[in-house]
């Protein structure tokens, strides 16, 4: 990996303006996306999940750089389980299930990792809305999401947060 690179990730901090810096760093210098990529791929890393905040931003306004590395990104997303991490996998599934075509495996990858993080009990919230959102979209082309999205979020409601209350009200209601 690139030294530069590495040091950048291992400095980075939840800030905004840090991992901004870090998303241009990248876009500046496209030969780094890939090892940026591996990098986050690399769960066994104690760093993994700042590179996941820095893909997710590059992501959000480049959406097209992941498109050689989606077969990668769904074979690996199940094998998150720091929540920094989970919460920009996530959000990348919802960019991809709103933005990209995705060929079943992929879409089957990524429903299968929505419905596992919206599940569990000790996942944060932002990461089960970033996932019900990423099924909302899905859900357009497989219809039975819908039901056990329905169903799930139903149940769950008073589970959880405002912030869960407010995306599960907002997709109920799409849902009707």
């Amino acid at each position: 990996m690139n030294l530069e690179l590495l040091q950048r990730i291992e400095k980075s901090s939840a800030h905004r303006k840090s991992r901004e810096d870090n998303a241009q760093y990248i876009l500046n210098n496209h030969e780094q996306f890939s090892e940026l990529i591996k990098f986050a791929f690399n769960t066994s890393n104690k760093n993994h999940y700042k590179s996941c905040w820095i893909l997710e931003l590059i992501l959000e306004e480049r959406l097209h750089l992941i498109v050689p590395f989606l077969d990668t990104f769904s074979n690996e997303i199940s094998k998150y389980t720091n929540e920094s991490a989970l919460r920009s996998i996530s959000k990348i599934c919802m960019f991809l299930a709103k933005h990209m075509v995705l060929t079943k495996d992929q879409e089957q990858k990524i429903i299968e990792s929505c419905f596992d993080w919206l599940i569990l009990e000790n996942v944060k919230v932002a990461t089960k809305a970033y996932s019900i959102r990423a099924l909302f979209e899905l859900g357009k082309k497989n219809e039975w999401i819908y039901l056990e999205l329905k169903r799930i979020i139903s149940e769950d409601y008073t589970k959880y947060s405002a912030a869960y209350k407010a995306v599960a009200r907002e997709i109920l209601k799409k849902l009707e």
